[in-house]
């Protein structure tokens, strides 16, 4: 047998040697090279619809392909949580995180997945206040009188939210916990038909987040009472805070994007630093402090640790509502 020249050997040997690395780098797409679809658990017109076509666009003109919002509403969010969790991790399919999620975390005593340990957090984007508004039919211009005249008439009073264990339920039973007040709960497939009906009369009221109904705040079409968060608004100055008259009381919703578990730390990263850049936009931090939504920036590690917080917290107010899946 003719062996080959030693230089020409060890030539081809390298040669062979480069070929998975290049083959490697060449499967090595800068990500993302085709659509990327954003799940989003509720319908249509509410904040959490509202954040990720926001979210969605940036990414959209940074990246150079279409991240598309797909609305799957059902079971409190559930529907879009499980198919996000059965989809390939290759960061094409990304879950709109809501705080729908982590209460749904005590709410269902069952789940086809652990929401903690099959999503990995990518990145938060904003902490969404809520607003306590009302119908201008209802006779009530201030948290007081609402209190009074829900006690007057107690079970008469329709709430609207976005669903069982989302934010604009768990707020509204909180403050029902705290006040003393008995009210009906009226459940929706998502913000945007709920207010729908509060705009037309269908129902009395809502916690709603401010960024879905500040344009009817301030048309005055809706009227809003207070504010949940601990402080006072920029955006409202002069609409006080519900712990102003119920003391303690406080409630918001955390919003963000998640990916499916083993989803490659390189494509979290890479998210996370374009959603950290979109965030750090002064037009489009702008855009969203008018809309009342405050930036959340961080590492995944950093929204991780919020999840978990968040989880334990509404666990309390779950329990103590005795809030049950429709």
């Amino acid at each position: 047998m003719k062996f080959p020249h030693r230089r020409q050997f060890l030539h081809c040997a390298a040669g062979a040697a480069a070929l998975p690395a290049m083959s490697r780098f060449a499967w090595a797409q800068p990500y993302p090279t085709r659509p990327v679809r954003i799940i989003v658990g509720l319908a249509p017109g509410g904040t959490t619809d509202i954040l990720a076509r926001l979210i969605g666009q940036w990414l959209s003109e940074r990246l150079g392909q279409p991240f598309i919002i797909e609305n799957r509403p059902g079971a409190a969010g559930n529907v879009a949580t499980e198919a996000v969790v059965n989809m390939r991790p290759d960061g094409y399919a990304l879950l709109m995180v809501s705080s729908t999620n982590v209460i749904n975390a005590t709410l269902y005593d069952k789940l086809n997945y652990n929401f903690i340990r099959d999503i990995t957090p990518v990145a938060a984007v904003a902490g969404v206040p809520l607003v306590m508004e009302v119908h201008p039919s209802v006779p009530a211009r201030t948290v007081p009188e609402f209190i009074a005249y829900a006690k007057a008439n107690p079970g008469k009073i329709s709430m609207a939210s976005a669903g069982i264990g989302n934010s604009t339920h768990m707020a509204a039973e909180l403050f029902k916990m705290m006040a003393g007040v008995n009210m009906v709960h009226v459940p929706y497939r998502g913000a945007g038909p709920a207010l729908a009906d509060v705009l037309g009369g269908q129902v009395q009221g809502m916690f709603d987040g401010v960024p879905a109904s500040i344009g009817y705040i301030r048309a005055g079409t809706v009227r809003a009472l207070a504010v949940t968060t601990a402080a006072r608004l920029e955006v409202l100055p002069d609409l006080p805070t519900i712990s102003e008259f119920v003391p303690g009381y406080e409630a918001s919703a955390v919003n963000g994007i998640g990916a499916p578990k083993n989803t490659p730390a390189e494509i979290i990263e890479k998210l996370n630093g374009e959603i950290n850049a979109a965030l750090a936009d002064a037009k489009l931090k702008a855009r969203l402090a008018d809309m009342g939504a405050p930036v959340l920036v961080g590492s995944p590690a950093d929204f991780g640790k919020l999840i978990a917080e968040e989880t334990e917290k509404w666990a309390k107010v779950v329990k103590f509502s005795g809030a049950k899946p429709g």
